[in-house]
């Protein structure tokens, strides 16, 4: 099968959960500073979740360019990652509007460590279906960043059930674990530059 259309469609639903994530912010109600300053929680929420879904669209561009060949589970892993990430837009406007309350924080942990899981699922599917090819399973061998995320991941689920002052830790302990993959994964691209080479 042709990876080119997966990475398309992928693409697509991806640009439309940053789209409704974008929709769900209200224009401020006054003109001044302040106004803008009062809507911090959306604002936090929604730059929280544009950085979590800018880092899949980045590590799923640099797998699929580590494989040739596709095939059904793929498809399948790649619409199990695409559910959760189309989860984030509803789930960012509950814990912006509840201004990261425990109940709210804890799903979105949840749904975080699903697209973690889901994520290292299509990884391996990717892997199977391109055995030939073992480029993607030397890159990502080890993964000791994705064992401490997904760890991080729940224990940001766990600490909202102590209470409002566990709850923040979370909410850092998830924007901590976001920035920690700002750049992309290193370990793909010097597979990759050492095959071209």
């Amino acid at each position: 099968m042709n990876k080119g259309r997966i990475e398309a469609f992928s693409d697509g639903v991806l640009a439309i959960v940053i789209t409704i994530m974008v929709l769900e912010l209200a224009v401020p109600e006054g003109h001044e500073l302040a106004d803008l300053f009062r809507a911090w929680p959306k604002i936090l929420a929604y730059v929280v979740s544009f950085l979590y879904v800018g880092i899949y669209w980045n590590n799923h561009h640099h797998m699929f360019q580590a494989v040739q060949r596709i095939n059904g589970p793929v498809l399948w892993g790649n619409l199990h990652l695409l559910f959760w990430l189309s989860l984030l837009p509803w789930l960012t406007a509950w814990v912006g509007e509840s201004r990261f309350a425990p109940t709210p924080l804890s799903v979105y942990a949840f749904d975080l460590l699903m697209c973690a899981v889901a994520f290292a699922l299509l990884q391996q599917a990717l892997i199977r279906a391109d055995q030939h090819n073992s480029l993607l399973a030397r890159a990502v061998r080890g993964g000791l960043k994705e064992k401490a995320s997904t760890a991080a991941y729940v224990v940001a689920l766990l600490l909202p059930l102590l209470g409002q002052a566990a709850a923040d830790v979370a909410g850092l302990l998830l924007l901590g674990v976001g920035l920690s993959w700002v750049i992309p994964d290193r370990r793909i691209e010097r597979a990759l530059a050492e095959a071209e080479g």
